[in-house]
């Protein structure tokens, strides 16, 4: 996916694999691409959110794509991470502080991995308390944060695959492959409920997005450097 750009190539409409960094916001990444063509005012948005605390690819689409974001935001998602056992955090990743300490003595590496089995395949899941979806308006992390419960309804997700690639407890790697709308801090939530203990999500990473793969993405500001290296007029945009 990387090549040379014109001004007007963005206008009509790119579609850019971009390798978020840790700590980064989604919005973060949009708003530094679309910064970077001032004075032109291009439409620019991202397919497919990605947590703060996560990294990997981020797929950011401008000009006419944008009208496209849906049809991205649709494809099978593959993720690589680790899940943490042995404690629970309210947001179900290290955002937040463990609340509760749970005994893995019991655990062994066979029942992990049989453990797996019951997530792959059509299910259904929560989303953590601490995510953006809106209730009424307001998103549910905001809620979460003035210590309000809110009543969560299941949603029916699709995981294609969910694999353990290292155990070294308390910590397991695993890769899991899953369709859009899967919370994978759900997953490792409910993982360690699965092996009678508790879990949070340590690490994770987005290495693929439909047929469009990381290793391909820009690193943010080699992206915008080579967008300001184009020196984009504001009579372009039309």
């Amino acid at each position: 996916m990387k090549r040379n750009f014109t001004p007007d190539d963005f206008i009509q409409g790119e579609l850019l694999l971009i390798n978020k960094p840790y700590r980064w916001t989604s919005f973060d990444i949009v708003g530094k691409v679309r910064n970077a063509f001032k004075p032109l005012k291009l439409k620019v948005g991202h397919a497919g959110t990605l947590d703060p605390l996560a990294t990997g690819l981020l797929i950011v689409c401008t000009g006419k794509l944008t009208k496209q974001i849906d049809t991205f935001q649709a494809q099978e998602k593959e993720y690589t991470g680790t899940i943490t056992l042995g404690a629970t955090t309210p947001s179900y990743d290290m955002e937040t502080e463990p609340d509760q300490q749970f005994d893995i003595s019991h655990i062994t590496a066979e029942q992990l991995q049989e453990a797996t089995k019951q997530f792959v395949g059509d299910i259904q899941q929560l989303p953590p308390p601490h995510s953006a979806i809106k209730i009424n308006g307001e998103r549910l992390y905001e809620k979460a944060r003035r210590g309000e419960e809110v009543e969560l309804r299941f949603r029916n997700v699709t995981i294609s695959e969910f694999e353990l690639t290292r155990i070294g407890l308390p910590e397991v790697d695993f890769k899991a492959v899953c369709s859009k709308g899967t919370y994978i801090r759900s997953l490792a939530h409910d993982f360690g409920k699965a092996v009678g203990s508790g879990a949070y999500l340590s690490r994770l990473r987005r290495t693929r997005s439909g047929d469009f793969k990381v290793d391909d993405a820009w690193e943010v500001m080699e992206l915008v450097a080579l967008i300001r290296s184009l020196k984009v007029e504001p009579e372009i945009q039309k």
